[in-house]
């Protein structure tokens, strides 16, 4: 079935954000860190966090209880989205806390001294120094899988590393700095074989690729609402059921109880039990509108043209001797480089001049700029309303870099 091809120019009108004070574009090129919000998800936001506003879950009046039926329908679009069930979904403030949350809930109380821990050179810092406080509390260790030459998770040498001792498998769907996809079915297949059980980090996924965890077979499932076009402080911990079931809490205090004494204390079933006080309500009711948003326009849709302007931008850097690429070519929205002679931070201070906004840095993954050779990379993300004017300005602006400096 063809996959139909998005107008990037009626979609940004979607954008307030696209635009510099004075009304002229603005060339986003950062959606990797965090994705524009388009005007559907800043309206139900603010209708939420106005004339629709109460507290959920408690409330005996009429619209405290239409704010809970609406935060917990937002948590059942979550999950339809994403192939789970409503009571496999936590709420928490982000991936970052999502993956905290595994490891000092799952982790503290099925990991012990020797247990062992894969993951990969491309982690962010979110998948690595979790796991490395849990090191520091229990004795686990960790284990490094390398890439291959175009900077995939090699799983030839994963499928190498496993033993029985492994008991999590802990890797990035897809990398934050080069864009490259993981095969997430092999990657279960592999941990299923030793016995471990397997978190995926999906922040860069889910505003590009279809995900479905059924299909995946992961056990964990983590992501961030601000990447797929929804309001900051909110992300999603998608648990097989039985296994939140079995988890112990993860913070304490109101909504997470069953019953507290000063003698003891019993708590609500999963997800509630890891949800403690008051929940980010406005965010949720608001990342609900975004998935809204990106079903109607179709997440196939989306890489498509995402990885037609990753083909074409690539293209043309490729054609330029001063340009170092990295990542495989079929990466997946993402585009990191080194233009020689410049630092990054150098590059994206000219470019903000040209109003073009790149990512310039380390990018939270400095064990693999360490692995690239590099202090840091110049990134270019892609979102749905990006299009060749972007790419043509981000060029523009390289052009007017070199000639600065020589």
């Amino acid at each position: 079935m063809a996959v139909p091809t998005l107008d990037s120019a009626a979609l940004r009108a979607d954008f307030p954000g696209l635009f510099t004070r004075d009304g002229a574009p603005w060339h986003y090129l950062d959606s990797g860190a965090s994705a524009q919000k388009p005007r559907a998800v800043i309206a139900a936001c603010a209708r939420a966090m106005g004339e629709d506003y109460a507290t959920v879950h408690r409330g005996v009046y009429s619209r405290s209880a239409e704010m809970t039926l609406a935060f917990e329908a937002a948590r059942r679009r979550v999950a339809s989205f994403m192939g789970g069930q409503e009571g496999e979904i936590v709420f928490t403030r982000g991936a970052t806390e999502a993956i905290n949350l595994v490891a000092q809930t799952w982790g503290r109380a099925n990991l012990k001294a020797g247990d062992r821990v894969l993951l990969s050179v491309l982690e962010h810092h979110s998948n690595i120094v979790p796991w490395q406080l849990l090191r520091d509390q229990v004795g686990i260790v960790i284990d490094v899988c390398p890439l291959t030459p175009d900077g995939r998770i090699d799983l030839d040498a994963a499928e190498a590393m496993l033993t029985p001792a492994h008991r999590l498998v802990a890797l990035a769907h897809v990398s934050n700095v080069l864009g490259s996809v993981l095969d997430v079915p092999r990657a279960v297949a592999l941990a299923r074989a030793v016995g471990a059980k397997v978190l995926i980090d999906g922040c860069q996924a889910v505003p590009r690729l279809p995900v479905d965890v059924a299909a995946l077979g992961c056990d964990f499932y983590a992501w961030s609402s601000h990447k797929l076009y929804g309001p900051t402080g909110i992300g999603v911990l998608w648990g097989r059921a039985e296994l939140l079931d079995a988890m112990p809490p993860w913070q304490g205090g109101g909504s997470m109880i069953d019953r507290v004494t000063f003698a003891a204390t019993t708590y609500a079933p999963a997800p509630m039990r890891f949800e403690a006080g008051t929940p980010a309500i406005v965010e949720a009711i608001g990342l609900a509108a975004a998935i809204a948003y990106v079903e109607a326009i179709g997440i196939p849709a989306i890489h498509a043209h995402e990885a037609r302007l990753v083909a074409l931008l690539r293209d043309e850097l490729r054609a330029m001797n001063a340009i170092t690429l990295f990542g495989p070519e079929d990466s997946a929205g993402i585009v990191s480089f080194a233009l020689d002679g410049v630092h990054p931070h150098d590059l994206g201070t000219i470019l903000d001049e040209e109003n073009v906004a790149i990512r310039a840095g380390h990018h939270c993954a400095q064990p693999l700029m360490d692995h690239l050779g590099v202090p840091a990379t110049a990134r270019a993300s892609f979102g749905l309303y990006n299009d060749e004017s972007d790419i043509a300005a981000l060029l523009k602006g390289i052009a007017r870099t070199r000639r600065i400096f020589g």
